[in-house]
């Protein structure tokens, strides 16, 4: 028998997903777009916006340079201001590159992503500096506009110690 002949319950196409299990072209190009006006928001220096694109509740992860995770959207918008209050002062245009993006539909509707980020800074009159390699795992889910949001974001910069049994996949 062959292997496109044992589709099971679990690898079953949906409305999200096409025969071989990828998500269907217009999914992804969402999630893309979703992507691309949220770094946007962020690289733009308007970390207000930014910050409502995460629910409410959301978590925010960061091991190697956070040491708890921020819980809620406001600790979310404290930490961004404050950040970006520190670009300004510094001179620094900051932005992020996000590629290798692995979108695996849920069966509750949500999005678990998996992404390479690059996180670039360059001071103003200045060179760039590839500042950190990071692999971003999100949990998206549609808020009731319909819009996707971050439910939980997980960041590990390349090159810092992981925990045992930290999650390796999307």
């Amino acid at each position: 028998m062959s292997t496109a002949a044992t589709v099971t319950a679990a690898t079953a196409p949906t409305a999200a997903t096409t025969a071989d299990g990828y998500v269907t072209a217009e999914l992804y190009t969402q999630v893309q777009q979703f992507y691309a006006r949220q770094m946007g928001l962020l690289d733009d220096g308007d970390p207000d916006a930014w910050t409502t694109t995460f629910t409410e509740d959301a978590v925010f992860a960061e091991a190697s340079r956070l040491n708890e995770p921020l819980r809620g959207r406001d600790a979310i918008r404290a930490s961004s201001r404050a950040r970006q209050q520190r670009l300004d002062a510094e001179g620094i245009d900051f932005r992020h590159w996000l590629g290798m993006l692995d979108v695996r539909p849920q069966p509750d509707g949500s999005l678990r992503t998996r992404a390479y980020a690059l996180a670039m800074r360059t001071p103003r009159g200045g060179t760039l500096d590839i500042f950190a390699s990071v692999v971003c795992h999100d949990h998206l889910v549609r808020g009731d506009d319909g819009l996707w949001r971050v439910a939980h974001r997980d960041l590990t910069h390349d090159g810092a110690a992981r925990e045992s049994g930290a999650e390796e996949s999307a």
